[in-house]
């Protein structure tokens, strides 16, 4: 027994392959390699025709980048941002809650608002603004179809400045209205029920429950509108105002050999503020998510150090095969 066994001949001499030295091949995808190598060859014409096309005058984009008029502009951009951020915002919000309530008067007075701003360009709610004075010389407040207590001078009281906050915080308004209540919206009406059963007061309920999920939802969205604010605030120029684009509007007429350079200048620090916005919005976006996902999504800065960690893996991998 123990002979035939030991003579016996194996079925097959070929060892098999160590696991190391085993490897899965991906799967090749030519297309996608084509394709990147068009878009890289693209965008190196365009960088490279940026470079050295002596028509878009660099030396003077640096000398007009930081000049102080640029940045006088620039102030007032930031400012007029600001302020009909936080007064579009709070608008937008009782608007909201208008359309959202019992009330047929309120809810028919929201819609109408709404329905008004977001059908008139912004550009004629400046200009019907800033020549408000014709209409009415004077504001007062007082008993409705009765005496005035306080007169006013509108043409004293409506500034450039503020001629351009209150047209673009209503026409904000009326965007951020719609944002504020599909974010109300998305809410789960099992929210509403449990606050309800628990005997909460309706406002507390809006603060403290509704509103805190809501604001995944709007927040996004609304950044999308504060970009598009920060871009509309160029329309102020035609109200007298001088922001940054009035600024360069102006030094253009002044300069008229800079032109290009001056509107390169107010290209990038729009660039600028757009993408400070956006760095923003990754941040509070990535705060409110906590507790609707499992892991929260990964800074800039952490999936840099995760590629260049799984880089090093793969590299190390290679070499010991």
């Amino acid at each position: 027994m123990s002979e035939s066994l030991g003579s016996a001949v194996p079925l097959s001499t070929t060892e098999p392959r160590p696991a190391a030295a085993q490897r899965v091949l991906p799967l090749r995808h030519p297309g996608r390699w084509i394709a990147s190598v068009i878009v890289l060859v693209v965008v190196a014409q365009i960088v490279h025709g940026l470079a050295t096309n002596p028509f878009f005058q660099w030396d003077r984009f640096q000398y007009w980048f930081l000049r102080p008029t640029i940045l006088d502009g620039l102030l007032i951009t930031l400012e007029v941002t600001l302020y009909s951020a936080v007064l579009g915002l709070l608008g937008g919000i009782l608007l909201a809650l208008a359309r959202l309530s019992r009330s047929p008067v309120l809810r028919a007075v929201s819609w109408v608002y709404i329905w008004l701003f977001r059908s008139v360009p912004l550009i004629v709610v400046l200009l019907f603004l800033y020549n408000f004075s014709a209409l009415y010389k004077t504001l007062s407040l007082g008993v409705p179809f009765g005496p005035a207590f306080l007169t006013f001078d509108e043409s004293r009281l409506a500034t450039d400045m503020v001629v351009a906050v209150v047209g673009l915080s209503l026409n904000e308004a009326a965007y951020a209205a719609e944002v504020v209540r599909g974010g109300i919206l998305s809410v789960d009406q099992g929210q509403h029920e449990a606050a309800s059963a628990l005997g909460l007061p309706k406002g507390y309920q809006f603060r403290k429950i509704v509103f805190p999920q809501a604001l995944r939802s709007i927040t996004p969205n609304y950044v999308n509108q504060l970009i598009g604010l920060i871009k509309g605030t160029s329309l102020v120029f035609y109200v007298s105002l001088l922001d940054l684009f009035g600024s360069v509007q102006s030094m253009g007429s002044t300069y008229p050999g800079d032109i290009v350079p001056l509107l390169l200048v107010a290209t990038v620090w729009y660039l600028i503020l757009t993408s400070v916005v956006s760095v923003v919005q990754f941040y509070v976006e990535r705060y409110y998510s906590r507790g609707a996902l499992r892991s929260l999504p990964p800074t800039p800065l952490q999936k840099v150090r995760t590629g260049l960690r799984d880089l090093r893996a793969r590299v190390r991998k290679e070499a010991a095969i």
